[in-house]
């Protein structure tokens, strides 16, 4: 498990245990974090999931696979730290991981 912080574009925390082998974006749906909506449940074919990774944690979450960069083109305020959360799988290795939501999904 790993507690990982959801930071909306207000400034609003939320800081949840989430189990390893899910994805950010479950951990968020599954404790109704505003802000990440997951359309698409998690296939790599929508942007609802778009968050910035911390700088601290981007190594740690793993390459971009060609997939979620084609989809992040249709994201809105795409930064070199964007990620969609349904790619990024929980680990222990993310424990304190903090990722922030665009304006755009409020």
């Amino acid at each position: 498990m790993a507690k990982i912080t959801y930071i909306e574009h207000d400034g609003t925390e939320h800081t949840i245990e989430v189990k390893n082998g899910m994805s950010v974006m479950e951990g968020a749906i599954k404790n109704n974090v505003p802000g990440i909506d997951a359309d698409c449940g998690g296939a790599c074919a929508c942007a609802t999931c778009h968050v910035y990774v911390d700088p601290a944690f981007e190594p740690l979450t793993g390459e971009k696979s060609a997939m979620e960069e084609s989809m992040l083109d249709f994201a809105e305020n795409v930064e070199p730290n964007s990620r969609l959360s349904c790619q990024i799988k929980v680990s222990d290795a993310l424990e304190g991981l903090i990722v922030r939501m665009p304006e755009s999904q409020h």
